[in-house]
């Protein structure tokens, strides 16, 4: 079948407003992940479903039931999982490593206080 034409698909569908309906139901199938039912994925959805209404292997009748038998998607691969767990884990390690060098001078400040009071207590 060279080109798909709406005569083709009306010979399995009562009218052309049933036609309308029944390839747009398909079509959202298609997109949504839906198996193909013919063997030409090289084209569009829409023109992949009229091919699959002109074929009779989509119908008003077994439209629901192809709308069950969805695929799933894959999970995604685990270096993906990986990649995100050491990445929130090196932020996490960072903020909480941060050199905060006022910090450090408060730290010195301090330092001669204690050792003067120290001194004054030994004496």
């Amino acid at each position: 079948m060279a080109r798909v034409t709406v005569e083709d698909c009306l010979k399995n569908v009562d009218s052309r407003f049933s036609l309308v309906h029944l390839a747009v139901r398909r079509v959202l199938q298609l997109r949504s992940g839906a198996p193909l039912q013919i063997a030409n994925p090289k084209n569009k959805e829409v023109v992949l479903a009229l091919r699959e209404i002109a074929s009779g292997k989509v119908s008003p009748d077994n439209i629901r039931q192809l709308e069950e038998t969805k695929v799933l998607a894959p999970p995604p691969p685990p270096q993906e999982k990986e990649e995100v767990t050491r990445r929130e884990v090196k932020e996490i390690l960072e903020a909480a490593t941060q050199y905060d060098v006022s910090q450090e001078f408060e730290e010195l400040e301090q330092l001669p206080e204690q050792e003067q009071e120290q001194g004054q207590d030994l004496e």
